[in-house]
């Protein structure tokens, strides 16, 4: 045996071994070719003229579309040293070089789509740079009467949510209620708010909270009702009070069902907070896409559509990383 392995080659050192990191990481390279083209396409191919006046910042966009390629490429030699949640990316920074590079082909550079309904994204680096101020008033607008009302809802939902699951006293006079009220969708009551509140934000902040409370107060309702009966029984045994049943035992265990309940609020919030921003409230993204719109600037109403969806997003992703903070002690028994 030992003399076997005595025949045997040396092992190579370490330092001689394939580094794995040295492989390149091709799909970030695919994205710089595709970023290149783009930067390429804006620089050298001439605009077609719309109506009287040519489309600006079209050298601007190419210098950054080239800048982004060459990052790219960069990280692209790094291999698999590059950060593993950019590497996940890869497959959309592709798509999105070759997305922005057609849309720039077909609006810009071709004169394919009618002008001025649709613009190239040149265009839209023009209103960020140009109107940034009042686009930036009406994202602050939205989010503070957004979060004022989803605060409201939120809050009211939970409190009435365990109450009827904890009380049956409660259920039997608020739960008819909620099954009449909720189902109608607080759009449709836009026109009575505004009667009947003293300005149109105290009407928007009502019917983004209804929006809200709704689905919260079902979801924790149901969270609350479906708890395991063993668990306050344990709980007694060891003398717990009922103020300590409710605070430490039915809230904590409905709390995933809480969470989903502000998701579906969040959502609806979003779409009452546009709706009544477009309707009457003086101020917002709503009401910046009316007033683009009677202007017939449709960039900005493009631009104020990637700013809705970007918060829109944004939020969700942040009650996402709140709900992974609020439940970690329940991952090892919780399927997300």
């Amino acid at each position: 045996m030992s003399a076997v392995l005595d025949s045997l080659p040396d092992p190579l050192p370490l330092a001689q071994l394939p580094a794995r990191s040295q492989r390149p990481w091709w799909t970030g390279g695919i994205a710089a070719l595709a970023w290149a083209a783009t930067g390429l396409l804006t620089l050298r191919v001439p605009n077609q003229a719309a109506g009287f006046s040519d489309w600006v910042y079209t050298d601007e966009f190419g210098i950054a579309a080239l800048a982004v390629a060459a990052l790219l490429f960069l990280l692209a030699l790094a291999g698999t040293r590059t950060p593993a949640r950019l590497r996940t990316v890869g497959p959309w920074l592709i798509a999105l070089g070759v997305g922005l590079g057609a849309w720039e082909l077909v609006t810009a550079k071709l004169a394919w789509l009618p002008t001025p309904f649709f613009a190239p994204p040149t265009a839209l680096a023009e209103v960020v740079v140009d109107d940034w101020r009042r686009l930036g008033d009406s994202t602050w607008n939205s989010l503070k009467l957004l979060a004022t009302g989803v605060a409201w809802g939120a809050a009211t939902g939970f409190v009435v949510g365990v109450s009827i699951g904890w009380s049956r006293a409660v259920g039997y006079w608020v739960h008819p209620l909620i099954r009449f009220i909720g189902p109608v969708p607080a759009s449709a009551l836009l026109p009575l708010a505004f009667f009947v509140f003293p300005s149109s934000h105290a009407a928007a902040v009502f019917l983004i909270a209804l929006a809200t409370g709704f689905p919260v107060a079902v979801l924790t309702w149901s969270g609350v009702a479906g708890v395991n009966r063993n668990y306050y029984d344990v709980a007694r045994t060891l003398g717990a009070s009922n103020t300590f049943l409710v605070l430490r035992v039915a809230i904590p265990a409905a709390l995933p069902q809480v969470f989903v309940g502000l998701f579906m609020g969040l959502g609806a919030a979003f779409s009452i907070l546009i709706t009544a921003e477009m309707m009457g409230v003086k101020s917002g993204l709503g009401w910046y896409l009316s007033w683009a719109q009677g202007w017939a600037a449709y960039a900005n109403m493009y631009t104020a559509l990637i700013v809705m969806a970007l918060m829109c997003s944004g939020l969700i992703t942040l009650l996402f990383v709140l709900r992974e903070r609020v439940l970690s002690w329940q991952k090892g028994t919780l399927k997300w």
